[in-house]
């Protein structure tokens, strides 16, 4: 932990220095051979307290780019290739911006002037910018191989695939770095071969306790895939800062789930809770915000409208909160305009239907254009749900769907949403059936999240909106 807090500093220090001096090398190009500065004006804009005050505002910014890009994440297990490759991409997007925000209409010169000044900041930076980084990486590389680094490893099951690949990992002539400390195995460890290399700390519930006390880093689920404990530990998983790992067959291979970042070590697939790469997670986190707070705002006359009408409609609250299942398993109350009767559910948990006798007149109409859920955005905003994301359900029925689906628990592994591709292809379940067959469309979602397919779900959520196809 102290070794990747320190190489992330070092990383930032870094990337800082190599801000300044690029763009010092940038501003003495552009200076001396694009507006041919003599020596003396030259050196009076150099030392100007505004040239430094620049210089560190683009450095910051370089930074920032980084850290939307998640350069300064995991950074004891970075692929050089990749480093580079990324490295290269945001050259490309800050130079650019950097170039049209600050310089563009800063001087007045030739075509050529403006192609030879956005290529030299370009060709400056990244030409600074890689060379530190490829040190750093091969010097943290060399270490992880000869285990002077490593990772405190669990593994989850004990069974002979367990045994084999313990057996390669600890035989491979360079490390992946896996310190493996044990393993956890319901049924006392009965019959688990692994316990003749490495110690059977517990069984699965106490995961989350020995990730804790040991400071585990990877966890490889050694389970076969028909187990239906393997989803409820994944989906437990979910909120803690782990590399989960599993052991892939044949299958997994053929259908191209297998991708390998490595040509060294033992081919896992690795479980990636929302498959999005990081910079898209920040992007939504704030898009979830800016776009919650100006419907929370703008629409404030719409709010206060369907109010009046659910107040007029029944008797009863504006607002209906009840109580749903989040990320991680963490309950959150989830808020609606009403549209049922009071005490509409006097006899249990019951789902909503056709041609409900519960639902006020204003609450089809609500339902219908979906509304009825407008107050979310207030969740959203506060960070218990998302725009997009699978709709989140009751503890009562979670425990009903998971006795024929337990590969639900993997949508709590993500942040529910306002609306959903379940949502828009197959709208309100009205029973425990329907949703699991709406399942495998929120399965589908997790499995290929980006903006996009977020944009795609937004525009048809709005078309259903408008079209009152709502059900």
């Amino acid at each position: 932990m102290k070794s990747k807090i320190r190489t992330g500093i070092l990383l930032i220090v870094i990337d800082f220095i190599v801000g300044v001096f690029s763009w010092s090398a940038f501003f003495t190009y552009r200076k001396l051979y694009i507006e041919k500065l003599n020596d003396y004006r030259y050196l009076e804009t150099f030392q100007s307290e505004r040239f430094w005050m620049g210089a560190i505002a683009i450095s910051l910014f370089w930074i920032l780019l980084y850290a939307i890009h998640g350069m300064y994440n995991d950074v004891l297990r970075k692929s050089r290739l990749r480093e580079f490759t990324l490295t290269l991409w945001i050259s490309i997007i800050g130079s650019t911006v950097i170039f049209f925000l600050f310089l563009l209409d800063d001087f007045k010169y030739s075509y050529t002037d403006y192609y030879s000044a956005y290529l030299a900041l370009f060709l400056i930076h990244i030409s600074l910018s890689i060379p530190p980084k490829l040190i750093i990486n091969t010097i943290i590389a060399r270490k992880v191989h000869s285990k002077k680094i490593s990772f405190n490893t669990l593994f989850i099951g004990g069974n002979q695939n367990a045994l084999d690949l313990y057996n390669k990992l600890e035989s491979a002539k360079k490390s992946a770095g896996y310190n493996i400390v044990g393993f956890l195995q319901n049924d006392n460890g009965v019959d688990a071969p692994l316990t003749a290399k490495v110690p059977l700390l517990g069984d699965y519930s106490r995961i989350k306790e020995i990730i804790q006390s040991l400071e585990i880093e990877d966890l490889i689920i050694a389970l076969n895939e028909n187990d239906r404990e393997l989803y409820q530990i994944i989906a437990k998983l979910g909120n803690t800062k782990v590399n989960i790992k599993v052991l892939p067959n044949m299958t997994n291979i053929l259908v191209g789930q297998v991708k390998m970042s490595s040509i060294l070590h033992e081919a896992l697939i690795e479980i990636q809770f929302g498959a999005m790469p990081y910079w898209q997670r920040v992007t939504k986190r704030f898009l979830d915000i800016v776009v919650s707070f100006f419907v929370l705002t703008l629409g404030f006359p719409l709010y206060l409208t369907i109010g009046i009408l659910v107040k007029l409609s029944s008797k009863g609250p504006i607002f209906f909160k009840q109580l749903r299942i989040g990320k991680n398993g963490k309950p959150f109350y989830i808020y609606k305009f009403r549209s049922m009767y009071m005490d509409a559910e006097d006899s249990g948990p019951a789902l909503s239907k056709d041609d409900d006798a519960r639902i006020t007149p204003i609450g089809k109409f609500l339902r219908k254009s979906r509304m009825d859920e407008l107050p979310q955005f207030y969740n959203v905003l506060i960070g218990d749900m998302s725009i997009v994301g699978p709709r989140p359900e009751r503890q009562f029925f979670i425990d009903q769907i998971v006795k024929t689906a337990p590969e639900y628990h993997y949508l709590n592994t993500v942040k529910p949403g306002i609306t959903s591709w379940g949502q828009v292809k197959f709208g309100y379940a009205e029973n425990v059936d329907e949703m699991i067959e709406r399942l495998k469309f929120d399965l589908l979602y997790i499995e290929n999240m980006s903006l996009i397919v977020d944009f795609k779900i937004i525009i048809h959520t709005i078309l259903v909106v408008l079209q009152g196809r709502g059900k």
